[in-house]
């Protein structure tokens, strides 16, 4: 898996909505398809409406995106978050 920056714009209303959003892809054309998806079911455009400017493979360590951080995590888990427990005993 390698991570993309997908560069482009759509229609959302009345407004052409310029976005730049990084995705976990095999390839390109797999990194278009989940653009394509993720914009037709958040905002209803159609996948013609979409005009994709450019699709590039970044490193993932620039990227601020959850899914590539969480797809690109040095193989290490979150430190468990301590919870407060009850050291006393019922009786």
């Amino acid at each position: 898996m390698k991570a993309y920056r997908v560069v482009g714009k759509f229609p959302n209303g009345k407004v052409i909505q310029q976005f730049s959003q990084d995705v976990v892809a095999n390839d390109e054309d797999e990194a278009r398809h989940r653009v394509e998806s993720s914009f037709g079911s958040r905002h209803r455009v159609s996948r013609r409406a979409i005009k994709i400017a450019s699709i590039e493979q970044i490193d993932p360590a620039t990227s601020t995106s959850a899914i590539v951080i969480s797809a690109f995590r040095d193989g290490k888990s979150p430190k468990p978050v301590a919870t407060k427990t009850d050291d006393s005993e019922e009786e």
